[in-house]
């Protein structure tokens, strides 16, 4: 049997194919249109799941769609309808794509797929996020937290799933929602919504939470039971194309600051606030879901799931054994989630959790994979000159490349689902060079400076770098870097401001470390992805470190890279060393000299 769950028309696109219950395949929209958060419908994507099985349109038994269009739409005519005629502007805004896409889905899928004749159905769209979540954990028994900006009506929805059934018992509806909050706050501090998020909580450590209370006491009344309202005097999002109104600005003395324009230490004192206000929503949520389900397993999914400093907070001190993050948690995830949700819930079929206690997910490794064959014809047609080793060879000679400084691309299998690079498409560098963070955001990634790396690290040895004993496979936990590796502290180190902090060398592994002394880790095991599980062993054996900083395989304003010709442009425009690409590997001193338009790219970049 097999099920096509789609996702689309709001941001981050995204299908998944489902075989007997089985994940065969998941991708987003915006790896093969090279468009960053791309909502278009996922014609590519789908083409893509549907290979990957061996299957035509007309093979498929169920398409699923992981949202409710119809009740999306009477929500927005409620609300416009309530606040009018304030809200006209954005009525005229919106409107147009409502009357020509997001209604007609049914149709529209059935126009793309040709000669699929079955049904289309429909889940809510925190049902979708729920399935995502519990279905492929390793969970026989979980509570269920999910958290975004808004789908239908709900914001937040608390669920119980058990075997096949899965249950939403409570929700938090619209227009009360700690994802729109948090993006609030991430407009009125200069960055894009649905992508800047990271940025704030990336920016949150260098601050103080010197605003707390004034949020607390203006903006939310929260309650014990993770319930809460939010004062929408505040807040644009209603009657407007903003997420804020002037009484935000009133609120904090100050305009809401121009994107791109310097960062002041009073940014960064109202990031760390508002990042500790979400944590505290989070964690009280988690308290009410383990009372109302009595479960010591929590599956998390929704956008607000990706604040993985909040996920680590409900590790550490909430009530749960044991928690589990969907990979792809924003609306990406919804495509499998509405799949999952038609193989148990609509066909009712039963479900089988894995006894050694793994997830379903595969390491989220479920996009598309190049052999040697198509990567030398890529290469061949660049004219790009490479030395081919053999499999057993390639870690060690890459381990040597990475203890010598340089930085590497690293390309290696099947593309990873979700946000995260995991060793599929990465970037990775040393974790003890003291420059490499800097060297990596300003001269390869083109971004803030501020941004923090990831650590990849040995399972086996996660407890030995990091205040960590678990598993963190999709690089959605932080937590401290262990207290034996961290130093301390230089003269004058004290006296340090903001952006300053970052001249502070902070432990043996200064490049993963954040100014807070903490770390979004990713333990790499060999069963889920050997090859790179290889390389950190050979890195270990050379250095005595089992770590890579590992970021995503993709510059600033674009998707991680999905072929090899967007890693070998992407490798071009770049300070990157070398390109690994399997067993092919591409020094940047042997390449040819960039062409006019690469060079206007790159510049453009910089």
């Amino acid at each position: 049997m097999h099920i096509l769950g789609v996702s689309c028309y709001y941001h981050d696109s995204a299908a998944c194919l489902l075989r007997d219950g089985e994940v065969v395949a998941a991708a987003q929209e915006e790896r093969f249109t090279r468009k960053k958060h791309d909502s278009a419908f996922p014609r590519n994507a789908i083409d893509f799941v549907l290979r990957e099985a061996g299957i035509g349109p007309a093979d498929l038994d169920l398409v699923g769609f992981y949202d409710k269009p119809v009740l999306k739409f009477s929500r927005i005519l409620e609300t416009f309808v309530s606040v009018a005629p304030a809200g006209l502007r954005a009525w005229l805004h919106f409107a147009p794509s409502w009357m020509r896409d997001k209604l007609w889905v049914a149709d529209h899928v059935r126009g793309q797929l040709g000669t699929y004749d079955g049904p289309v159905l429909f889940a809510e769209h925190h049902e979708s996020h729920a399935a995502s979540a519990f279905y492929p954990s390793p969970f026989e028994r979980a509570a269920i937290l999910t958290m975004d900006g808004v789908g239908e009506w709900a914001t937040s929805s608390f669920g119980v799933g058990d075997g096949a059934d899965l249950s939403i018992t409570r929700e938090i509806r619209f227009p009360h929602s700690i994802g729109l909050l948090y993006s609030a706050f991430t407009y009125w501090l200069g960055f894009r919504v649905n992508s800047g998020e990271y940025k704030v909580m990336g920016l949150a450590p260098y601050g103080e939470p010197k605003f707390v209370e004034k949020i607390r006491d203006t903006l939310i009344d929260l309650r014990d039971d993770g319930s809460f309202r939010l004062n929408l005097d505040y807040f644009g999002y209603l009657t407007s194309l903003k997420m804020t109104t002037s009484k935000m600005d009133e609120l904090f003395g100050r305009p809401r600051r121009t994107p791109e324009s310097r960062l002041e230490q009073f940014h960064m004192d109202v990031a760390r606030s508002i990042q500790v206000v979400t944590e505290e929503v989070m964690l009280k949520m988690a308290h009410y879901a383990h009372r109302e389900s009595g479960s010591e397993n929590l599956c998390l999914a929704g956008g607000v799931a990706l604040n993985c400093v909040g996920n680590g907070r409900i590790r550490r001190e909430g009530p749960f054994k044991n928690v589990w993050v969907q990979p792809a948690a924003g609306d990406a995830g919804g495509a499998l989630g509405v799949a999952y949700s038609l193989w148990h819930r609509y066909a009712g079929k039963p479900r089988t959790v894995d006894p050694a206690g793994h997830d379903a997910m595969k390491g989220s490794y479920l996009g598309p994979g190049y052999d040697d064959e198509a990567i030398a014809a890529v290469l061949d047609e660049a004219e790009a000159p490479f030395e081919l080793l053999s499999w057993e060879d390639m870690p060690d000679h890459v381990a040597g490349l990475l203890a010598d400084g340089n930085v590497v691309g690293w390309f290696q299998g099947r593309m990873e689902y979700g946000p995260r690079a995991l060793g599929a498409r990465s970037i990775l560098g040393d974790p003890r060079s003291e420059d490499m963070q800097l060297r990596m955001n300003l001269k390869i990634k083109y971004r803030e400076s501020f941004r923090p790396f990831a650590p990849s690290v040995l399972a086996e040895r996660v407890s030995d770098w990091f205040d960590f004993d678990g598993e963190s496979p999709y690089m959605l936990l932080v937590d401290q870097v262990a207290d034996a590796q961290k130093l301390t502290a230089a003269e004058g180190d004290d006296a340090l401001e903001g952006i300053e902090r970052l001249k502070s060398r902070r432990s043996t592994i200064p490049a993963v470390t954040h100014v807070d002394g903490s770390a979004r880790i990713q333990t790499v095991t060999e069963r889920t992805n050997p090859q790179y599980w290889r390389l950190l062993a050979a890195f270990e054996r050379r250095t005595g470190c089992p770590i890579l900083i590992n970021t995503s395989f993709n510059v600033r304003g674009e998707p991680i890279v999905c072929t090899p010709a967007d890693a070998l442009a992407c490798f071009r425009r770049t300070g990157m060393d070398y390109l690994v690409l399997g067993r092919h590997v591409l020094a940047k001193t042997e390449q040819p000299a960039l062409r006019d338009d690469e060079k206007q790219g790159a510049l453009a970049l910089d």
